[in-house]
């Protein structure tokens, strides 16, 4: 039996780039951004938000600091020192600490500590997209937990905080 003609004028180096074609195309469909494209096509990805604390945040002008963070607008999130992306960022608070007193006759007064000196607590209020697992929210192929560190940069700043929230929109 012979061969056709067209399969005999093929050599090993049309085998080659056809196979090197092939594994391009692969790469293609199991890329990490077409998955993320079919699972925003299939509803899979939701909007979330998330909140991270940040505590003693020192810095020479906190209020300045603040009022930064606030006119950028966005964040980049790094989880276990790897990039998750860019965040929206929907505000950023300031948390004060607050003073406890026993008065004699058993009442407690609570009032904000006065002491300027002391660092920053801050939480920041994010809005991100993500996939919703039975094993949790995945942001950026991470999954974000409660009590999971993160670090938040942005152009003036970069801090360690702690996610201590996670709610589905």
């Amino acid at each position: 039996m012979q061969r056709p003609s067209w399969l005999r004028q093929l050599t090993p180096l049309d085998g080659l780039a056809a196979l090197i074609a092939l594994s391009a195309l692969a790469g293609a469909v199991w890329s990490p951004k077409l998955t993320n494209a079919v699972a925003q096509a299939t509803g899979a990805i939701q909007p979330i938000r998330v909140s991270v604390d940040v505590r003693h945040l020192v810095a020479a002008d906190p209020e300045g600091l603040m009022n930064a963070i606030r006119e950028e607008g966005e964040v980049s999130l790094v989880i276990r020192n790897q990039p998750a992306g860019r965040l929206k960022l929907i505000g950023v608070e300031q948390i004060t600490s607050r003073l406890f007193s026993v008065l004699p006759d058993g009442d407690v007064v609570q009032a904000d500590n006065p002491n300027p000196a002391l660092p920053v607590h801050a939480r920041f209020l994010l809005e991100a997209r993500g996939e919703a697992k039975s094993s949790g929210v995945v942001v950026g192929g991470t999954k974000l937990k409660i009590g999971i560190p993160i670090e938040l940069e942005g152009r003036l700043y970069r801090v360690n905080g702690t996610v201590s929230g996670v709610q589905l929109l």
